[in-house]
């Protein structure tokens, strides 16, 4: 039991994770790294709101910044995903199981069954 909660994600993750704005960022660096400018016009946000949000991600580990002449472009480093993917998967398992009996109970309760 401890080896779970030691390897679970880091809480600078969780906390990144919660807000919609960052998890909008990560689906829009998802598709291919971006500049904060284009961040800003995606989101609608301002640019120090994106700017913020985007700190808070690299801090978590969960995008990197390169340089690109007098910009800063964003990409997502997957290993804190791959770390959180890992310690999810017991609980995918979990869910699953759950909604397989769930299907089967419903298909043996299924009143259509017995109705030509």
């Amino acid at each position: 039991m401890l080896d779970a909660v030691t390897t679970a994600p880091d809480a600078g993750t969780w906390t990144a994770l919660a807000d919609p704005h960052r998890r909008a960022m990560l689906g829009l660096l998802r598709e291919r790294p971006r500049a904060v400018g284009e961040l800003v016009d995606l989101l609608a946000l301002s640019q120090p709101s994106t700017s913020k949000h985007l700190r808070v991600l690299r801090e978590a580990g969960l995008v990197r910044a390169r340089p690109e002449a007098q910009r800063r472009v964003y990409e997502v480093d997957p290993a804190p995903l791959v770390a959180l993917d890992a310690w999810l998967a017991p609980y995918r398992r979990l869910w699953s199981d759950s909604l397989d009996a769930l299907g089967r109970r419903l298909e043996e309760t299924d009143p259509r069954k017995d109705t030509p």
